[in-house]
């Protein structure tokens, strides 16, 4: 019988330059992590999966009858304004879900992060992935709605997967940021809901980005939502709709700069999780 010895290497400064390659080790932690999390939104729930597209399609119902038939703002294109307005709630009902379990997952983890080691980085990152789940049902509304309108893709529709990979960036790197401030400071936990409600009304959800004056568009495409949501609008209404260029040039740059510095401040506050939270 053979006994293997195992060395153990105390260095300082190790863990650190393994760090992402321990993202990579833990991969089946983070799946574990996401697939709870899957588990816990939709098991022993009433409605459950039925949420995820009610809540989208209620709340497409409102902006409709609010904007398009009390405000009379116009559509794009000949575009149905409902189909509209659904193709821009889905990137912004998965960016504010995601942003606001991100920004708690931290904290409603506690006990996994004082006891075992781990880069902390995959608890916001495997939350965010519930929030994919949910934009990937609420897809089932946008099929359903363009076959009731007979609306047919165009073959803008193969770049979808580039702005919901964009709409995931967008997220994560201000979750990042929040959910590190937010082990620090619990007032967060209250800031977050309000300014996603505002973000709601700010951005181009309800109505169309090319319903606000062109001397303040670019002013206007500083807020990251709005080349995402043109995005996707741009992927499923086809010729209906228009990128305007540079708000999808300062959404790549604003999305580049937040996941830096969320990585970073994230980061640099990981040390101290354990002893604040």
């Amino acid at each position: 019988m053979t006994i293997e010895s195992h060395e153990i290497v105390l260095e300082a400064g190790r863990a650190e330059r393994n760090y992402w390659r321990d993202l990579w080790r833990y991969r089946e932690l983070f799946q574990v992590l996401a697939g709870r999390d899957v588990a816990v939104r939709y098991k022993q729930t009433v409605i459950g999966i039925v949420w995820a597209v009610m809540r989208p399609f209620l709340t497409m119902l409102i902006f409709t009858i609010i904007f398009s038939r009390i405000a009379k703002l116009p559509s794009e294109g000949e575009a149905p304004y409902a189909l509209m307005v659904l193709a821009g709630l889905l990137p912004w009902t998965f960016f504010s879900t995601a942003l606001g379990d991100a920004s708690l997952s931290l904290v409603t983890n506690s006990n996994l992060i004082s006891k075992v080691y781990f880069p902390r980085l995959i608890i916001p990152t495997a939350t965010i992935v519930v929030s994919f789940v949910d934009l990937l049902i609420s897809f089932v509304i946008l099929v359903a709605m363009m076959v009731w309108y007979r609306f047919a893709p165009t073959v803008n529709i193969l770049a979808l997967p580039f702005f919901v990979v964009l709409a995931f960036l967008t997220s994560l790197g201000p979750g990042l940021w929040i959910t590190a401030l937010n082990v620090k400071y619990r007032d967060f936990r209250y800031i977050i809901p309000f300014m996603l409600q505002f973000g709601l009304y700010v951005s181009p959800v309800g109505f169309s980005s090319t319903a606000v004056p062109e001397q303040w568009r670019l002013l206007y495409s500083l807020n990251p939502m709005v080349g995402v949501i043109d995005g996707f609008r741009w992927c499923i209404l086809g010729g209906n709709s228009h990128i305007y260029w540079p708000s999808l040039a300062s959404t790549v740059v604003i999305t580049v700069f937040f996941l830096w510095l969320g990585i970073r401040q994230f980061r640099k506050m990981e040390k101290t999780f354990a002893d604040l939270i």
